[in-house]
């Protein structure tokens, strides 16, 4: 593909693209934010590195590719309700974006895409892992295809979030509300056409109709599939560097290697479609 605006670098063969060449402070003009757009579909997940954005601008760039999604838990600083602040240190018990997963898949209409932005990384350590759910599902034999293509999955969040997010006050859907949903196995991508994999390790508990320990084992199997190192790329922060992952087609695991140092950014996330 020709871009006019930006440069794309391919992190991997299957996922993952670098870009340079544009200032995301800024606002886009079409061509550009068609550009970026186009490399997103096509490599699910794009970085950026040297950019340096306020909150507004943070929220503005995320807002070119739709509505902004509100976290159900997670406390937001104050004034910039769709801002989910990401921060570890020495005091963290634990990190944010542990294990594989897709953002808040127990959503009913489970976010398009996420973009994170990284003021202070550590020295070394602390990389994103990001693997590719089109890879995961090319992967499968034709037997297995046909078999997950027609389950659903049910995802939850209580076991995610209870107790977990020191929120104040009402959650986003009321008090002690925690969303889950039903979503097929196997979903097709709303823009590309493309399946992939749609289970992940944090939320989702089960596959309906089978029973409990067919579901574990199928829910196993795939969990772990989707570890397969061919379907990933790994992504090494620096300060103010971005990640924008397709939340559709893409899982991603944060590795907490860096303790005691400190990680500290902002996500947006944008709002997305039921999936099918």
């Amino acid at each position: 593909m020709q871009y006019q605006t930006i440069t794309v670098e391919p992190l991997s063969p299957v996922i993952g693209a670098e870009i340079s060449g544009v200032d995301l402070a800024q606002p886009l003009g079409n061509q550009t934010f068609s550009e970026i757009h186009d490399a997103l579909m096509t490599h699910q997940v794009i970085f950026f590195r040297d950019q340096d954005l306020t909150l507004d601008q943070h929220k503005a760039f995320g807002r070119r590719f739709g509505e902004l999604h509100i976290h159900p838990t997670a406390p937001a600083p104050e004034g910039h309700p769709e801002i989910l602040t990401v921060h570890a240190d020495e005091n963290s018990e634990r990190v944010a974006g542990q294990g594989w997963h897709s953002d808040v898949s127990c959503d009913k209409e489970p976010p398009l895409g996420s973009i994170l932005h990284i003021q202070k990384a550590p020295e070394s350590g602390g990389d994103t892992m990001f693997a590719s759910a089109y890879a995961a599902y090319d992967a499968l034999s034709e037997p297995m295809k046909a078999f997950v293509g027609g389950l659903q999955a049910r995802h939850e969040s209580k076991h995610r979030y209870f107790g977990r997010n020191k929120r104040t006050g009402t959650m986003r859907d009321g008090e002690n509300v925690y969303p889950e949903a039903t979503h097929p196995v196997v979903r097709t991508h709303p823009v590309t056409g493309r399946k992939g994999l749609f289970v992940n390790a944090v939320f989702t508990t089960r596959i309906e109709g089978l029973k409990e320990k067919e579901s574990r084992a199928l829910l196993d199997f795939l969990n772990d599939h989707i570890n397969t190192p061919e379907f990933h790329c790994r992504f090494a922060w620096r300060a103010n560097s971005i990640a924008f992952w397709d939340n559709r087609c893409v899982q991603h695991h944060a590795v907490w290697d860096y303790y005691p140092q400190t990680r500290h950014g902002h996500r947006v996330t944008i709002q997305g479609d039921r999936p099918f």
